[in-house]
Formats: structure tokens, sequence, C-alpha cells
């Protein structure tokens, strides 16, 4: 079996790590994007975007895994010992999943804790604050360092795989996302296309949730642990002679 799941900031907010959209509360409600996630931003304001993302790598570094990230490196280990295949794409600049265990993450839209360089495009690992004095370490450029981000206006990474790839999964889950920030919020929409049923397990509807099969919700922390032990449940139920795998 092949499960293709996309990931979204409500799988960190238990972590301690700020959502985007909520009402109020998410960093762009208190925060304007155009001023702080953005290449044009970058070219005026360079230092203000720069204390902005040094904040954000700082709380990331205090932060840790919750019982979802935990419950999804397990649950692609298990998968994998079943002759199984989890793809995990995750819309989060953070590296959670990684510190759980889960392994070829792709990061749709970058890693907070890496930088790139403008001059050369050498990408490094970063967790130390950048400034304009910053310098890159494999040309030696000074000011040329920016987080390896994708901002407004920026394409994401690995479209190109994702679209290889989500065809062919025998089933499309999104966890913890809005459902309103394009192009991942039309994956589950590519799901119906190739014929793929789609779950949404969210803390409530994301504003694309007509679109899916089925839908959990509930704490991350709670629901996917769970989502995880019902699909090898019923794997292993299918397949009796693989039952003391996990």
């Amino acid at each position: 079996m092949h499960i293709f799941v996309l990931t979204g900031a409500g799988i960190s907010a238990e972590s301690g790590l700020g959502t985007f959209r909520d009402a109020g509360t998410g960093l762009w409600a208190r925060f304007d994007p155009m001023k702080l996630a953005t290449p044009e931003a970058f070219q005026q304001r360079p230092a203000e975007v720069q204390a902005f993302y040094n904040w954000r790598r700082q709380n990331l570094l205090a932060a840790l895994p919750n019982p979802a990230h935990l419950a999804l490196a397990r649950f692609g280990d298990a998968l994998h010992r079943r002759g199984g295949r989890l793809t995990l794409v995750t819309q989060n600049i953070d590296d959670l999943h990684q510190r759980a265990g889960s392994s070829d993450v792709l990061h749709m839209h970058g890693e907070l804790l890496k930088a790139r360089c403008l001059a050369c495009h050498a990408i490094a690992t970063c967790r130390e604050d950048l400034s304009q004095h910053s310098r890159c370490a494999a040309c030696g450029r000074v000011g040329a360092l920016r987080p390896h981000v994708v901002w407004f206006g920026e394409t994401p990474l690995f479209l190109d795989l994702v679209a290889e790839w989500l065809p062919t999964a025998d089933l499309f889950v999104a966890i913890g996302t809005s459902g309103a920030v394009y192009p991942a919020a039309g994956f589950v929409a590519t799901a119906r296309r190739h014929g793929v049923p789609t779950c949404e397990i969210n803390l409530e509807p994301a504003d694309n949730a007509s679109l899916f099969d089925q839908a959990l919700y509930g704490p991350a922390s709670d629901c996917v642990p769970a989502w995880c032990e019902k699909i090898l449940a019923t794997l292993d139920a299918s397949r009796p002679d693989q039952r003391n795998l996990s």
C-alpha cells in the first residue's frame, strides 16, 4: 500500500509552533506577510525579515516533536516492513518530522534550519541568526544569505515529485492543513481525478473539506496516532501472516 500524506501547520501547533491563518492568533493575523515573507520585502527590509525568521528559528530549536509526528514516523517504518510505502510531504518549514524519526520528508515550502545564498545558490544548515553581515561558507559573499524558505510569489519545491507520486497512491491524507494555500490545497482534487481515496485529519474542517471522502476531527496528537493504528490493523487483518510485524 502506498499512502501519500500531506501535513500542514496544524500538526506542529501542539509543539508550540503557531499556525498561520487562525483568526486573531495565526502568524498572518499578527504580522503582515507582504512585509515579511516575500522576495520584495527581503530586498527592501532585509534586517526586519531576518529578525522575523531568526525569532521563528529560535522558537523551532526550542520545540519538540509531538505524538502526531512520532506516530507518523512509526507508521512509516511499520508500513515499510509490511511492503508498503509512505510519501510524506509537508508545507511546514520546521524539522519536527525528521526529529521524530521520519526520513525522506519533502519540504515543499523549504526548511527554516537551512540558509540559501543568493550569490552562489549554495544551501547549508543554519541554526544561528542571520543578518546582512552573515557570510556564505561556500563563496564567501557577505549579505547574500536568506532563509531557505518559499516566500509568497515563489514556486514551491518538489512539485514534480508530487505530480509523479500522488496519482500512484492508494490513499491521500491531509493532516492539519487549512485547505486555503495552493498548490497544496489542490492535491485532494488531483487525488480524486486519479481515483485515489482521500481523508482529512484536522482540528476542524478545512476550506476544501467537502472534497474529502473521509474525515477525522480533533487534536492531531490524538487523531493521528489513532488513525495510524487503524490503518495498520486493517492491513494486518487482510494479511494474517503479517500480524507480528508491528
